[in-house]
């Protein structure tokens, strides 16, 4: 027993030295390990989204109250209370400051310039303005509502080539490379500047620096190659169905899902049982789909055999379709001088 022990462990080892598997399927116990990939059924969360160029964010200022002393600046939108008017003629609310630098009360009171003021200094003008027109008006409150600024960091902003977002007036922040809680930190960070404890919310809204592709095979007619972007809940089946579905050339028995592992590792070569998936609802080869993913659809083999053989054979028939065009011309010309040496024979034997 012991030696029948001792053959049996020299010749897995054998095996594996031989194969480089670390088993062998016909010694029974001792398997290749093969690794759980996502797939349908089995999809992985994918790690915390790095903000690359040219994403699109969705930035949103919910805190911004300028640092004093902050001086009013066309567009910017003004909170004013005045007490004391009469019914009809109030004034409270939001006034837009206009291009040309005045807010316009309507009625009576009209407009006073105030750009290039500090809240206090608009007050007071806005003050005296009203005095001449209304003997009780007081001004209660002037405040910012809006800085022009702000309007400018709300919205959708693309990840520039340099890997920033504009902010408008307030500058520009290096994002990229970033998570979006890291880019939250920066922009508020940015903009305190300018701001007192600015709060800002950052979202993803187009995710168009992580993507995969699909290469369709056209048995050496060429390839196409599409891009989508990466949701991270995309799989094969869902990446074809974008594309409506396998060309006429496409080998069902030949798809596979190529996945680079980095420098110095092995790639991954993952193939798609596509009748097994489509006809029979398999989900595990319907692989889910990771940034930089390649779907390689390859073409019937006879389809790449015809094209080839009518690459190589295509220069020879036309050469030879010109000899045979050539070799007909030669004999038409031929037999037309034949015929008409012949004719001019006869008529010469007519007239004598």
């Amino acid at each position: 027993m012991g030696g029948a022990r001792r053959v049996g462990l020299w010749a897995a080892l054998l095996c594996a030295l031989a194969t480089g598997s670390g088993g062998c399927a016909h010694l029974g116990k001792s398997t290749p390990v093969i690794p759980v990939v996502p797939n349908e059924r089995q999809k992985s969360i994918l790690g915390d989204y790095v903000i690359e160029s040219p994403d699109l964010l969705q930035i949103d200022l919910l805190y911004a109250v300028p640092k004093p002393p902050y001086r009013i600046q066309p567009l910017d939108v003004l909170l004013i209370n005045v007490a004391g008017l009469p019914e009809g003629e109030q004034i409270a609310g939001l006034y837009p400051v206009e291009p040309d630098g005045v807010v316009t009360f309507g009625g009576r009171s009209k407009s006073v310039k105030v750009a290039g003021m500090t809240l206090d200094e608009a007050r007071i003008a806005i003050q005296k303005h009203l005095d001449g027109i209304w003997e009780k008006a007081k001004v209660v409150t002037v405040a910012v509502a809006e800085g022009r600024g702000v309007q400018l960091v709300r919205g959708q902003h693309l990840v520039r080539p340099d890997g920033k977002v504009s902010l408008g007036s307030y500058g520009s922040v290096v994002v990229a490379g970033y998570t979006v809680t890291e880019a939250k930190a920066l922009i508020e960070e940015h903009l305190k500047q300018f701001l007192q404890s600015p709060e800002v919310v950052v979202n993803v809204i187009g995710y168009n620096s992580k993507v995969y592709y699909i290469i369709f095979d056209f048995g050496g007619a060429g390839q196409q190659i599409i891009r989508l972007p990466v949701t991270g809940n995309d799989t094969v089946l869902d990446a074809i169905s974008q594309v409506n579905g396998l060309t006429a050339v496409s080998d069902p028995k030949n798809v596979w899902v190529a996945r680079s592992a980095g420098p110095g590792e092995a790639d991954q070569i993952l193939p798609v049982d596509w009748h097994a998936m489509t006809r029979r609802g398999r989900s595990e080869s319907n692989y889910q789909l990771l940034p930089n993913d390649r779907i390689f659809v390859k073409a019937y083999r006879m389809t790449t055999v015809d094209v080839v053989l009518a690459r190589v054979l295509s220069p020879f028939e036309r050469a030879f379709g010109f000899t045979l065009l050539g070799a007909a011309m030669y004999n038409g010309l031929l037999n037309a001088g034949g015929s008409g040496g012949s004719i001019g024979g006869i008529g010469g034997i007519g007239g004598f």
